[in-house]
């Protein structure tokens, strides 16, 4: 029955676009005409601002205000519109966030969001995001709208209606894991670079007898990086339920994903293996000796500076680490002309990553917009109308970047950051037809660790699985403050009692908090989504 339902609206949306003929004819190429047609009928004559929500800090630029300018111009003529930016600063800004879609007060129109960590789906569920039929979209987002699966689709609806636009045509890998000096790891001895905890731990030892004295320290971590999880799916097929709890609390292993587990009370002999092991990194000096309150530093900054060996974050981050010329800011390659940076990823050693949510990065529509139906119009030519796309993604060319004769983008030799830089935080819309790429990444080391990561990665299993937490988010709420509690001593080494009491005081606040009564709630809507 669910492929008939799909194969129906597969064919209602080709009919839907018989404009242009098919939906396989319809892509950025001849969007010009696409618009065209659609749009013919649509009554753009009062000028209208969309305005643009992200999370992130404003810029302070001329290129900025110069960028918005430029693209404004090209809205205007194109649909009688443009965009303003709405900035939600990082401080607080989940809580922040979620309160300006709630206040429903008109004053943002185009949102972006995520299923896994800006609570797509609990906006949704609260009012806050539009209904998007799929006539609204053909009509108003008619590039778009054809160019995503039906089966991409799917996992935007909730009970029948499409509540976001996917972010699908855009190749990342947000998995994570510890970037290193390769080169140092080759001088320890590991001429592969470090491939296992073992590995890392040979490396850690390394570096502090080596450049110690050199480094503020091997990882500068404020104490609230808890890479626990990443240890256990290291040698654990285990995939967390992404956008539930903070500390991945809760998922499955791959062989039965639909089997609910709380991974820090099902596997406690890898837990306590991890608490020895980071008492062991504590006590060799990985870290500050006030990490606990070390709230100041900036690890990623020193990092590229050649000041930390270790920098704990995602795939994405490690593309921009792994080049000499990747960001100016890399000035460790400019002191060490041997420097290079390898990736550790979690999954290594079991040999899986899971392939990155199509929510990851989603588009919505205020319920509370005035506009929402040029909102959709912006959003598809942010997505597919090359000169909007390379202004809010690039900013000014010759100014912000220029073009190599490769087709390679480049920054120029007059570029300066405080001048001429430009943010949009457009995680979105982003679409590899469009990307032009950089001259300036390693694309012989980034294309070999997605090859690696393509050979052995599997879906997200989850992807269509919307959680009602009506009955059980006060005990997650608590389990929440437990990981947090408990995490800053086990990751960092800072209890005093051995491995197996620490682990077993933090299982015990779990099952206090109510741990098993969200897993059994769990279970039982995983049931009824997937027939278990």
């Amino acid at each position: 029955m669910k492929k008939f339902v799909a194969l129906l609206m597969a064919t209602l949306m080709v009919l839907s676009l018989c404009a242009v003929s098919s939906a396989e004819e319809i892509s950025t190429a001849n969007a010009a005409q696409v618009w065209a047609d659609k749009w013919a009928d649509v009554d753009t004559s009062n000028h209208v601002v969309i305005n643009y929500m992200t999370t992130g800090d404003a810029p302070t630029t001329g290129a900025n205000d110069e960028m918005l300018a430029q693209l404004n111009a090209i809205l205007t003529d194109k649909v009688n519109a443009e965009i303003n930016i709405v900035w939600i600063s990082w401080t607080d800004y989940l809580a922040n966030y979620n309160l300006r879609i709630a206040a429903m007060d008109g004053s943002i129109d185009l949102i972006g969001s995520s299923t896994d960590w800006l609570d797509a789906w609990p906006n949704a569920k609260r009012g806050g995001f539009l209904e998007l039929t799929p006539d609204m979209l053909a009509k108003y987002a008619p590039v778009t709208y054809a160019t995503v699966p039906q089966d991409h689709w799917d996992v935007c609806t909730y009970e029948g209606d499409i509540y976001f636009i996917p972010e699908d045509n855009y190749s990342q890998w947000t998995n994570h894991g510890f970037a290193y000096r390769l080169d140092w790891a080759k001088e320890a001895g590991l001429e592969n670079g470090c491939q296992t905890w073992a590995d890392l731990t040979t490396y850690v030892k390394y570096v502090k007898e080596t450049y110690g004295n050199d480094l503020i320290a091997i990882w500068d971590a404020d104490g609230t990086a808890y890479p626990a999880s990443g240890y256990i799916t290291s040698y654990k097929k285990w995939r967390a339920i992404d956008g539930l709890a903070s500390g991945a609390l809760w998922g499955g292993y791959l062989d039965d994903p639909y089997t609910i587990n709380n991974l820090y009370l099902e596997e406690t002999d890898l837990l306590v293996e991890y608490a020895k092991l980071m008492k062991e990194w504590d006590e060799i000096g990985a870290w500050p000796t006030d990490v606990l309150s070390n709230t100041g530093s900036d690890n990623r900054t020193e990092f590229r500076q050649g000041k930390t060996a270790l920098e704990q974050h995602h795939t994405q981050t490690w593309t921009g680490l792994v080049s000499p010329k990747a960001d100016s800011n890399n000035t460790m390659y400019e002191t060490d002309e041997d420097a290079d940076v390898g990736f550790y990823y979690w999954g290594k050693e079991a040999g899986y990553v899971t392939r990155d949510l199509v929510t990851h990065g989603v588009a919505a529509v205020s319920a509370a917009s005035a506009n929402p139906e040029r909102t959709l119009m912006v959003y598809d030519l942010l997505r597919n109308d090359p000169d909007v796309y390379a202004l809010f993604n690039y900013g000014l060319k010759d100014r912000t970047y220029a073009i190599d004769e490769n087709g390679y983008r480049y920054t120029p030799d007059t570029y300066v950051s405080d001048n001429d830089s430009i943010s949009t935080n457009w995680w979105w819309g982003r679409n590899d037809d469009l990307e032009i790429p950089s001259a300036a990444m390693n694309w012989y080391a980034i294309n070999a660790l997605y090859d690696e990561y393509d050979a052995i990665a599997v879906m997200y299993p989850y992807e269509a699985f919307v959680f009602d937490n009506t009955m059980v988010q006060s005990y997650i709420n608590q389990c929440n403050e437990v990981y947090n509690e408990y995490m800053k001593y086990i990751c960092f080494g800072q209890y005093d009692v051995t491995a197996e009491e620490i682990v077993a005081q933090f299982q015990d606040a779990l099952r206090a908090a109510g741990a098993d009564l969200v897993t059994e709630e769990l279970q039982a809507q995983i049931n009824a989504t997937y027939g278990k």
